[in-house]
This record gives structure tokens, C-alpha cells and sequence, in this order.
């Protein structure tokens, strides 16, 4: 489900290029509003939604304009929205830029902790990578690739020796997220200062909010991780990211990201992506088997639901639904029990169980729409069908099953099974449903 926070939180501090002082205060939203950034130090008050959409300038920061009104440098405290699970929330500010705090996002995801989230009556609404994505731009690079999970990995490269070549990858859950991204500051080097100053930035920065190096040597305080520039990195990563405006699945793969790589590697996500189901609806799950509160269904949910067991179960778990479309996993593991004669020298699975697999997540979806708890799914027929490349050993199958025609008893399911974004197995499954 969608997440705000519980009550209001003000915060104040200076701005990072600007130099000004700014109090912010973050606000419950309504379900579906997303992040919007309300700029009331203007005579009429103007709201900025924190969507790529609106960028208008990624150097250095990621800022956002709407008209002649702007706010700058949003990257932290989208990155604690985003990594702590925060879907709705009003920024407003008194000045144009969000303060810089002490560097990292630390100040932000404690703020959001302490006033606590409030779970709200609307769906997630996830974004998953279907497919490779990638964007490369000299010795620059960004990869998504399909996941069940969001990750990120990060490499970055400086020529100053205390920093050098650094990696770290870390799966973003909101504790992982809060203990090993959160904390990261910004950082830089003394051999920039003059420049960005005369280009009118880095003003409210101080030895007290960046880590900064000069020559091979750390002139700020101690660092917080050993490699705390690339989880940094990491963090702006994450705060870009959030302007998709959905909870993306996925993991990504970066290579000396930054600011302006990040967004337009969000638009191409915008434009190429495709939307998959908004989570579990209330309206489909209402009254049925499983937790219809939750954005997936375990194993024992499933079990609920359907009647198949150990060794026919073949779905893992339940990654979302509406009343039309499901989507699920089925890991495919070297002791399974159809490789110990399928191949058994070069196993594969076989081609009528990613069938059966695919079926029995759509029996999940038809049992849960029209909840009839008690009766079963039989299909019978099946058109188009099509295995395009073998299964094996450690793949992880995406599937995803959608309705042609669920009228009555008898109806029709388009099914489709991907590994790592590469369809392997579709089909027309034809149903019906019985006592």
C-alpha cells in the first residue's frame, strides 16, 4: 500500500549552492499526490511536483521549475522519501533550495522516523524492469536489469588518490537503505572550489556538511564508511530514481553516475518502461484467501488459494495483481525434482511445467477476483504456445498472466514467463471454473 508520514516535520538549514537559509516542513499527503514541493515564500503559493518531468537543470544537483519557479537540489530528500517508503508528502519551503543538512540524508530519514508512517486506503504503485536498459555516454554508464528486488551497485573513479576506484552494492530495503546509503555525504576536492564558486554554487558548503580532499589527503572530519564517496553516489542514484514517481523494481548497475546521467536515464525509464500491476486491490482480494492489505502473496498465502502442493506447487510467491492481471515468481532451483531425470547431464526445465506454472498463477488470480474459496480451476486448451529458450538451473522466472475474457465460468488468459527480461515461454490458456 501507499505510505505518508504521520505528522508534520519542520527542518531548517542552509542550501547547498545557494548559501540561504530555508525551513522546510514535510506534510501528510492524500494517496496518489506523490512528492510535491510547495514554495511559500512567494505571494501566491506554487507547487512542484517531484517528477522528471520537471527538471529543469541536473549539474551538480537535480532541480525542478515550474515556469519561473524553481527548487533546487531535491536529491537527498527524495532519496530518504524513496529508501524509507514515503509514496505522499507536501514539501513546503521558504526559500528555494532544500537545505543541505549535514551532507547526507541521515537528518531527513530520522526526521521521517521519528514522526512515524501512516499506511494509506490506495495500492503501491510499482514499476517493474521488464527488460535491459542501458545508457552509456563515454566512460559513463547506467544499467537496469529485472529483479524482484531494488538494488543498486555503484563504481566511481577520481584521479585523487584517497578516493581512487571504489564500488559497493547494496539491496535497498528501508533498513539497508537508512544504515548504509542514509548517512553518505556529499564530497568534493579542493581543486574545484574556485571554479564552482565563480560559477555561483557551492556556497553554504563547509568542512561541516562535504567531505573534502585535497592531494591524497581528507581534510574534513572522519568518514562515516570507508568508501562513503560511492555510497553517496548511490544515494543521489536513488534520489533520481524516485522521479519516475513509482517504486521501482529492478537492479541497477552504475558506472561514474551522476546527476545528469541519472535523469535522462529516468526518461528514457519513462518512456520505454512498462507500468505493471498497482499492487493487490482491496476490490479484488475483498473477503478472499491471503492478506489483501499486502502488495504480494507468500508461499503459504498461495496455499491458500490454491490446492496444488509439494511437488506440483510451482509458484513462489505473488509479486501483485489487479482485477486483471497477475504477476509472480517461480525460482528455479538445482534440486528440483524433474532435473534429476530431465537431462540429468545438461538439466532443463521442462517446457510443459513453465506452462503449468504460468496456469496456476492465473488460478490465483481467478480464485481471488471472483472469491470462491473451495472451488478449482481446470483449463482446458491451450493456443499459440511457444518455448523460446531453455529454462535451467538458478533462473528465476517472471510471470504474468492477463485476462481476455473473464465473463463467467469459462474465460481465456493471455501467459507469458520471462528470465532476466527475456520472454521464454506465451501462450492462451483457455479455463473454466468448477465445484
Amino acid at each position: 500500500m501507499q505510505y505518508t508520514i504521520k505528522t508534520p516535520i519542520p527542518l531548517s538549514g542552509i542550501g547547498l549552492h545557494t548559501g540561504k537559509s530555508v525551513t522546510i516542513k514535510l506534510i501528510p499527503a492524500e494517496p496518489n499526490q506523490g512528492i510535491r514541493f510547495r514554495r511559500v515564500d512567494l505571494p501566491e503559493s506554487v507547487e512542484i511536483a517531484g517528477r522528471v518531468e520537471h527538471v529543469v537543470r541536473a549539474n551538480r544537483g537535480t532541480s525542478l521549475a515550474v515556469g519561473d519557479v524553481h527548487v533546487h537540489t531535491i536529491e537527498h530528500l527524495m532519496a530518504a522519501f524513496y529508501g524509507f517508503g514515503v509514496d505522499n508528502c507536501i514539501v513546503e519551503m521558504d526559500a528555494e533550495e532544500v537545505p543541505l543538512m549535514d551532507g547526507s540524508a541521515r537528518m531527513f530519514v530520522d526526521a521521517v522516523q521519528s514522526a512515524g508512517l501512516a499506511r494509506q486506503a490506495a495500492p503501491s504503485r510499482d514499476l517493474w524492469i521488464r527488460e535491459p536498459i542501458h545508457l552509456i555516454d563515454g566512460d559513463r554508464m547506467l544499467i537496469a536489469l529485472p529483479s524482484a528486488d531494488f538494488s543498486v551497485s555503484e563504481t566511481v573513479t577520481f584521479p585523487d588518490p584517497a578516493v581512487g576506484t571504489q564500488y559497493a552494492s547494496v539491496r535497498l530495503t528501508p533498513e539497508e537503505f537508512s544504515a548504509s546509503v542514509a548517512p553518505a555525504r556529499t564530497f568534493g576536492f579542493v581543486s574545484e572550489v574556485d571554479q564552482l564558486r565563480r560559477a555561483g554554487m557551492i556556497k553554504g558548503a563547509s568542512l561541516e556538511n562535504a567531505v573534502v580532499y585535497e592531494n591524497g589527503k581528507l581534510l574534513s572530519g572522519p568518514l562515516r564508511f570507508p568508501d562513503e564517496p560511492v555510497r553517496h553516489k548511490i544515494l543521489d542514484l536513488v534520489g533520481d530514481l524516485s522521479l519516475i514517481g513509482r517504486k521501482v523494481r529492478g537492479r541497477f548497475i552504475a558506472v561514474r553516475s551522476g546527476h545528469s546521467l541519472n535523469v535522462r536515464f529516468v526518461q528514457m525509464m519513462r518512456d520505454r518502461l512498462k507500468q505493471m500491476p498497482e499492487g493487490v486491490s482491496e476490490s479484488a482480494l475483498s473477503g478472499g484467501p491471503g492478506r489483501p492489505e499486502d502488495a504480494t502473496l507468500d508461499l503459504n498465502a498461495i496455499k491458500e488459494v490454491l490446492p496444488h502442493r509439494y511437488p506440483f506447487l510451482l509458484l513462489d510467491r505473488v509479486l501483485g495483481m489487479n482485477e486483471t492481471k497477475i504477476v509472480g515468481l517461480k525460482n528455479v532451483t538445482g534440486d528440483e525434482y524433474f532435473f534429476q531425470g530431465h537431462f540429468p547431464s545438461r538439466p532443463v526445465m521442462p517446457g510443459v511445467l513453465i506452462i503449468e506454472a504460468i496456469a496456476q498463477l492465473g488460478a490465483v488470480l481467478l480464485l481471488s477476483r471472483i472469491n470462491q474459496k473451495g472451488k478449482i480451476v481446470y483449463f482446458l486448451g491451450l493456443d499459440k504456445v511457444k518455448w523460446r529458450k531453455p529454462v535451467v538451473p538458478g533462473d528465476q522466472l517472471l510471470l504474468e498472466c492477463e485476462a481476455i475474457n473473464m465473463g463467467g465460468r469459462l474465460g481465456a488468459m493471455e501467459g507469458r514467463a520471462f528470465v532476466e527480461g527475456t520472454l521464454v515461454t506465451e501462450g492462451v490458456f483457455k479455463y473454466a471454473v468448477a465445484e
